[in-house]
């Protein structure tokens, strides 16, 4: 089994925010004593939505990643913030709307749409289907990945949190041609691309409504961290395909340990959808999907 911490930040300032971080890391373990010299975070920019939402990670969020290794690490490593294009999002705009701009220049960061970089391409068979993806040679030069996700409901997939925020590390910008296999999708692109650390933007989530739970969580495994965020939603893991499938190819395990914040109490407090509202979406969501194809 592996640690999934779960730490609530005191308030929303970036002080209480950076201990919030420190903590979640040193509950699951981890260790800054390594040599970094390049550092990609891939943060969820998945729409025009402003952070207030819910839908998308803060870029003071991911300020806050950035301070804590840089004052912790031996060395000052070079960052990259990286997203890629998609059906109905532009990195170019995306980027300026949500703020990355801003904290590139105050960080002294690089953004990058990884649509824009040189890739390779990489075929990948996953429960039966035969998969192309477009792999960054970014990925291959840095020496560490942090993802920073969202905790989030999603029709098709049921959930979308560490697994599918990696989706958007495929160069390919035309990512609605993998929907009819999303589950392998997402499971072909994390068996391409590991992440070393995961850390969830939990400030503001998005469940039957919009809350504020300044709230973050750590794990060195995607699958376990997503396992743990299915159970905070209300949704049993094992019914989570992209999750079993995940775990089926090895890339982590189902099984996890919670520490820090009591479990119970951060179930609690999430903004779970009902099953009405479930079966709504995913009635809507078929139906879409089919009119659309």
């Amino acid at each position: 089994m592996s640690l999934v911490s779960f730490v609530r930040a005191n308030d929303s300032s970036i002080d209480a925010l950076k201990k919030a971080i420190k903590r979640s890391l040193n509950l699951i373990r981890f260790s800054f004593a390594r040599s970094i010299n390049k550092i990609v975070i891939k943060p969820n920019m998945c729409y025009y939505y402003p952070p207030s939402t819910g839908e998308v990670t803060s870029p003071q969020f991911v300020s806050a990643v950035i301070d804590i290794f840089r004052e912790n690490l031996s060395i000052n490593p070079d960052f990259f913030i990286v997203e890629s294009d998609a059906s109905a999002m532009k990195c170019k705009y995306v980027f300026k709307m949500l703020g990355y701009h801003r904290i590139a220049k105050e960080k002294n960061v690089k953004l990058i749409n990884l649509s824009e970089e040189k890739n390779k391409i990489v075929d990948i068979k996953v429960n039966g289907w035969y998969l192309r993806f477009y792999i960054p040679e970014i990925f291959h030069e840095s020496d560490f990945l942090i993802n920073v996700p969202k905790i989030k409901y999603m029709a098709d997939v049921k959930i979308t949190c560490a697994l599918k925020n990696m989706y958007g590390c495929n160069a390919y910008p035309r990512k609605s041609i993998y929907h009819v296999a999303l589950n392998e999708a997402i499971v072909g692109i994390n068996k391409i691309i590991k992440p070393d650390l995961v850390i969830v933007d939990g400030l503001i989530v998005y469940g039957k409504n919009t809350r504020r739970l300044n709230l973050v969580m750590a794990s060195k495994d995607p699958v376990a961290l997503d396992a743990a965020a299915s159970n905070v939603m209300g949704i049993d893991p094992t019914s989570v395909h992209q999750l079993v499938l995940a775990s089926k190819e090895n890339i982590g395990n189902l099984e996890f340990i919670p520490v820090g914040e009591a479990f119970s109490y951060v179930k609690q407090s999430f903004p779970a959808k009902s099953v009405k509202d479930k079966i709504r979406e995913t009635l809507a969501s078929t139906y879409l999907r089919i009119f659309h194809e």
